[in-house]
C-alpha cells in the first residue's frame, strides 16, 4: 500500500506542477496590476515547494519502492527523465529571480514595472518548461515498459 501512496503522490505532484506553470503562463502580462504580481509571486512559491515534493517522493520511490535503485540507476531512460526535470528546475530559476525582484514594490503595495522584453522572456521560458513537462512522461513510459537498462 505504501508504494501505491508513494507513486500516487509522485503522480499528483506532477500534475499540480504543471497546473502551476500554467496558472504562472496566464497570469503573466506586461505591465501586471499589483494583484497579479502578488497571484504570480505565491503561485511561484507553491511552484518550488511542489517541485521539492516531486523531487522527494521521486526519491522514496527510487530508494524505497518499486524496482528498487539498481533498475533505475542503470537505465538510460530514467536519466533522461530527471535530466529533464533538472533542465525544468534550472530554467525556473530565471523566472523565479525576477519575481522575487517583484517582492519590493508588491510590499510596498505597488505595482512592480516590467519591461516587456523581459515578460516576453519569462513567458517563452515558461511554455519551454511546459513543454518539456510534456516530455517526461516518455521516458517514464519506456522505462516501465523494460527499455533503457545497460
Amino acid at each position: 500500500m505504501s508504494q501505491a501512496i508513494a507513486a500516487y503522490l509522485h503522480y499528483l505532484s506532477i500534475f499540480a506542477l504543471f497546473a502551476l506553470l500554467s496558472i504562472e503562463h496566464v497570469l503573466l502580462k506586461p505591465e501586471p496590476t499589483l494583484e497579479q504580481a502578488r497571484r504570480l509571486i505565491r503561485v511561484d512559491m507553491l511552484f518550488g515547494i511542489v517541485a521539492g515534493i516531486v523531487l522527494v517522493t521521486g526519491l522514496a520511490r527510487l530508494l524505497w519502492f518499486a524496482k528498487g535503485p539498481d533498475y533505475y540507476l542503470h537505465n538510460s531512460f530514467f536519466h533522461a527523465k530527471v535530466g529533464i526535470f533538472v533542465l525544468i528546475g534550472l530554467m525556473s530559476i530565471v523566472p523565479t529571480v525576477r519575481l522575487l525582484g517583484w517582492r519590493p514594490a508588491v510590499k510596498a503595495g505597488v505595482a512592480p514595472t516590467v519591461s516587456a522584453a523581459s515578460v516576453r522572456q519569462m513567458i517563452m521560458i515558461i511554455r519551454l518548461e511546459l513543454a518539456l513537462l510534456l516530455l517526461v512522461p516518455l521516458p517514464a513510459t519506456l522505462m516501465a515498459r523494460g527499455f533503457g537498462t545497460f
